[in-house]
């Protein structure tokens, strides 16, 4: 009991500690025997310790909370006492609502549900922790201190850079208002004029999507350097001159013999040598191989055999373990070596000072070299623009020259024979330009064969 006394003192000495609620539990019968419990042990504290008191000085402490808001000892005498004066008329009048009054002297007063409604605690509500919560807040707090670090040294970050140098975007023009075809202040409009090019903000554009792809350079590039139509020979024309028809008769000769030499050297490929043709001689030295005894073959070739085996033998005896003075001499041999070849080779370097002459003119005709093979290297490539290259399996082969004979010449136009085809010249030139790669018609093959059939009609006719 004597705790239980201490406990409630202590509670009453606390400051701002006012007791409102009258406890008639105070005083407790001492003729009640107190229960012998050991409170060493920790199960016992709360279940044989009396807290009543200090749950009700909590309890008092959180309803001065809810009534005035906070403890009353520690608020002013302002806030709990007021001096009840009677107010003036003039203030009384002021007070009193000049529309809606229902009674003299008598002020309207809220609606009981209004008061029950009303909030009667005094205490603030708890702060909402998740209304200040942020996803990624500690993110963008790392973000926000490198940021302001990167400001402090004058490192601008590469977003900002990026709208920095933006360039202002142009005003546009305002949009022509549609007027009658008749008006003769309208502006000329040119059908085939440039377009004006777009003047929005290529930034802009790319964000947007509306920003075309830039044409790559190699597109630009044609593919030969051939023009589209080949202009004739002067030889080729229907009354030619005589030198440059005989100058176009020489090129076709050239191109038919030149035919003639690949046709002969496939000929001779293929041809049968006459002494790879097989005679009755070699035939019968054929047929006989292998009959003869072989019995002094099987002695001649044991005995070289023997032979060789007592080469090996004598090898493998005679690689012995080298003395430590045969060592020592290699050693030294090697040493010298290397000696001889370092004062040679500062010799060597000692004499390149008076061959400076002969290395400027070794070192100048090199590059004269090498110039004139890098044009060669450049002509060759500017000779390859005009050549037809690889692009498929098949080679390109150019078509037939066509060329008139002396004799197959007209002397007008109505008497000229056509000769060619304009389709294939077109296909032909698409090669040529490497604009197609080179092909040929696809070949039928037929898979059934044909069944020919009589039909009445033809019977009747026979």
């Amino acid at each position: 009991m004597a705790t239980a006394r201490r406990l409630k003192r202590v509670v009453a000495s606390q400051p701002g500690f006012l007791n409102l609620k009258s406890t008639s539990d105070g005083e407790v019968s001492g003729s009640s025997r107190r229960k012998r419990v050991n409170k060493n042990k920790k199960k016992n504290w709360n279940k044989h310790s009396d807290i009543t008191d200090v749950d009700g000085f909590l309890e008092d402490v959180r309803h001065q909370e809810r009534t005035t808001g906070g403890l009353l000892s520690e608020k002013s005498d302002d806030s709990l006492f007021f001096l009840d004066v009677k107010p003036k008329k003039a203030e009384q009048e002021a007070a009193e609502p000049v529309e809606g009054k229902k009674r003299k002297g008598k002020t309207q007063r809220p609606l009981r549900i209004d008061l029950i409604l009303q909030h009667d605690s005094l205490v603030p509500p708890p702060k909402d922790v998740l209304a200040y919560q942020q996803p990624n807040a500690k993110k963008l707090r790392r973000i926000a201190q490198k940021a302001e670090q990167l400001a402090a040294k004058g490192v601008v970050p590469r977003r900002q850079k990026q709208l920095l140098n933006r360039r202002p975007a142009e005003k546009t023009a305002k949009k022509a208002v549609t007027e009658a075809n008749n008006n003769p202040e309208r502006e000329y409009y040119d059908i085939w004029g440039q377009e004006s090019k777009d003047t929005a903000d290529p930034w802009y554009l790319q964000q947007t999507g509306k920003k075309l792809v830039k044409r790559p350079e190699k597109l630009n590039e044609k593919p030969s350097v051939l023009p589209a139509v080949e202009v004739i020979a002067p030889g080729g024309s229907y009354n030619p001159d005589f030198f440059s028809h005989q100058a176009l008769l020489k090129d076709a000769h050239e191109v038919e013999v030149k035919k003639q030499k690949e046709e002969d050297k496939i000929e001779r490929q293929l041809a049968v040598n006459k002494e790879h043709i097989a005679t009755e001689e070699t035939i019968f030295k054929e047929q006989v191989e292998g009959l003869v005894e072989e019995e002094d073959e099987g002695e001649e070739a044991a005995a070289p055999n023997e032979e060789e085996e007592g080469v090996a033998v004598g090898a493998i005896a005679q690689a012995e373990k080298k003395t430590e003075r045969q060592r020592k001499k290699e050693r030294a041999e090697k040493i010298k070596e290397q000696r001889r070849l370092a004062s040679k080779r500062q010799t060597d370097q000692r004499q390149q000072l008076f061959q400076l002459r002969s290395i400027k003119s070794s070192i100048k005709e090199q590059e004269q070299k090498t110039k004139a093979k890098q044009t060669q290297r450049k002509a060759k490539q500017e000779a390859q623009k005009a050549q037809p290259r690889r692009l498929g399996k098949l080679k390109f082969q150019a078509q037939d020259m066509e060329v008139k004979l002396s004799d197959e010449l007209a002397g007008s136009l109505r008497q000229l024979k056509p000769e060619g085809s304009v389709l294939k010249d077109r296909f032909k030139s698409l090669q040529k330009r490497n604009l197609i790669e080179p092909r040929e018609r696809a070949k039928f093959k037929r898979r059934l064969k044909l069944k020919y059939v009589e039909k009445r009609a033809f019977r009747e006719i026979t």
